[in-house]
């Protein structure tokens, strides 16, 4: 099949919408359920991208939860421990995959976010990654292949509506990209970047001791970054992103949002936030948007009378301001990723906050030496890629 035709675009009234092969070849992927739209194809095809690139530089499954063509969160397969099931509402005795572990760490990256998420898997889906999917709000899928019990999990989704799609692997793009913008045509080459081991040699901190588990979260950060809308920072831990900040027009608000993103993953770890004691039966989404408030300046809202008794089964115990400076302190051993060079050590003193010891950018600022002079201030390894990044 060369074209397939889609209700509408972006919006209702863009219409006609479809996607094709402007080559006049098949397109490389099949509908096995539902029908997504215009949006749900791009947050699909940027997402295997991701995941794909993910794949090869780690050796490890890799999984995305898309929104609006950005990623709310990336992760590679590693395995939960006890704290991880509890705060991505895994069952205790689950027998998890290592597809179903990095959805599972990747959705978790910013639950708020992922609501209606597009997922991208580098790998099969199996009847582990389908079972987690069923349970969570999400738009649609995207893997190389379904084993026939993950299919049949993920057909009984939104009444037999949810989206899955099955990719070719082995599909290469075009060389060369179009894109219409006010009905003129733009061409560039396609980005074929390769980020590997090798773009992180430069280092140019005093500190040049860079252990692979730090590696590999560079790794994550850069690809993750290089299919995020631009400006960009990426916060990782662990092989996971716990903070994306997307779209913004000055870099340091970029480190703080991704920076604030992860203070909040982090916060679910305090005890107060573990122990929160949710009525019976609430909805996860509830959950995450309880916990949200619960760890903002907004408490408030969540544990008036009258409120909190739709939530808790008792009134909770603000997690007061001087607790979560505290807690966030305790971060330690997280790398952040731009997508450009920092301009400002500004950006080193907010990544320190949320417990920043490996920095990953192109460099190439003026002001570089300013913002060396940051990270060695705090003994952090600083990697100069040399290679933007930006995606729009």
């Amino acid at each position: 099949m060369n074209t397939l035709e889609l209700k509408y675009g972006c919006n209702p009234n863009q219409k006609p919408a479809s996607i094709f092969m402007k080559d006049g070849s098949d397109l490389p992927l099949e509908v096995l359920n539902g029908k997504p739209g215009f949006i749900n194809f791009l947050d699909a095809l940027n997402s295997w991208q991701l995941v794909r690139e993910l794949r090869e530089a780690t050796g490890l499954p890799a999984a995305a939860s898309f929104k609006h063509v950005s990623p709310a969160g990336a992760a590679v397969g590693r395995p939960l421990d006890d704290i991880d099931r509890k705060i991505y509402f895994v069952d205790p005795d689950a027998a998890l995959s290592p597809i179903a572990c990095a959805y599972i760490r990747a959705r978790g990256a910013d639950r708020l976010c992922s609501y209606g998420d597009w997922a991208a898997l580098s790998d099969t889906c199996d009847a582990a990654t389908a079972q987690y999917l069923k349970y969570e709000v999400s738009d649609g899928v995207i893997a190389p292949d379904y084993t026939p019990e993950a299919l049949e999990i993920l057909k009984t989704k939104k009444k037999g509506n949810y989206n899955v799609v099955k990719l070719d692997p082995a599909y290469v793009p075009a060389e060369e990209e179009l894109k219409d913008v006010f009905g003129i045509t733009f061409r560039q080459g396609h980005n074929n970047y390769k980020i590997d081991r090798s773009v992180l040699t430069n280092i140019v901190t005093k500190n040049k001791t860079l252990p692979d588990a730090a590696a590999t979260d560079m790794l994550v950060a850069l690809i993750t970054l290089k299919y995020t809308q631009s400006n960009s920072v990426c916060y990782v831990k662990d092989g996971q992103a716990i903070g994306v900040g997307a779209g913004q027009q000055s870099r340091i608000h970029c480190t703080r949002l991704a920076g604030g993103k992860a203070d909040n993953w982090y916060l679910r770890r305090h005890e107060k936030v573990l122990s929160l004691p949710f009525i019976d039966g609430i909805r996860r989404p509830d959950r995450d948007n309880a916990i949200d408030v619960y760890t903002s300046d907004e408490y408030e809202d969540i544990l008036r009378d009258g409120v909190w008794q739709l939530t808790f089964t008792e009134k909770p115990e603000p997690l007061t301001a001087e607790e979560k400076k505290a807690f966030i302190a305790t971060q330690s051993g997280v790398t952040v990723g731009s997508d450009a060079f920092f301009p400002f050590g500004d950006n080193i003193e907010r990544a320190r906050k949320s417990g920043v010891a490996y920095v990953a950018e192109p460099g190439g600022s003026i002001r570089d030496d300013n913002v060396i002079e940051a990270a060695d201030k705090y003994n952090m390894v600083m990697s100069f890629t040399g290679m933007r990044l930006f995606h729009h």
